[in-house]
């Protein structure tokens, strides 16, 4: 009996799907540690908030040296490896909340008030100008103080 051809041909990938908007443009990406989850978020930020997600991202990494990032809960957070999140980002409908998880020890203190009494956040709006050396100096600061840490 002959032997039967292997087909060489092979199958067609799959094009990947566009992680879904949650209520108020968050976009839905899985759990998971590292700057690919992080990326796959930012790109799937809608509209104004791509760039301004970007910025950040990039304001994050030039003041912090080595972030630990990851994606949880369907925000992205920033870390100190060992020390936990210092930092969260999350898209509303009408702009894009970066949380300080411990805020409250920042100089100045970011202008959003919080129930958690360590928290502080920064809303940022389209067209807000975003003052990029008090953002960083917050960062700086932030980093340097113990952070929350999460289960997987």
């Amino acid at each position: 009996m002959p032997a039967k051809k292997r087909s060489t041909k092979k199958a067609p990938l799959k094009a990947a799907k566009k992680p879904e908007l949650l209520s108020g443009g968050n976009p839905q990406i899985a759990k998971a540690d590292g700057d690919a989850p992080v990326q796959a978020y930012i790109d799937a930020m809608p509209g104004w908030k791509r760039d301004l997600g970007r910025r950040l991202d990039a304001l994050i990494e030039r003041a912090v040296p080595g972030v630990h990032k990851a994606v949880k809960w369907n925000s992205p957070l920033y870390g100190v490896p060992g020390n936990g999140f210092f930092l969260g980002v999350h898209c509303f409908t009408k702009y894009v909340k970066v949380a300080f998880f411990r805020g409250a020890a920042l100089t100045p203190l970011p202008p959003g008030a919080s129930k958690d009494p360590h928290t502080r956040y920064l809303d940022i709006r389209e067209g807000d100008l975003l003052d990029e050396a008090q953002f960083t100096a917050w960062v700086r600061q932030a980093s340097r103080q113990p952070g929350w840490t999460v289960g997987a």
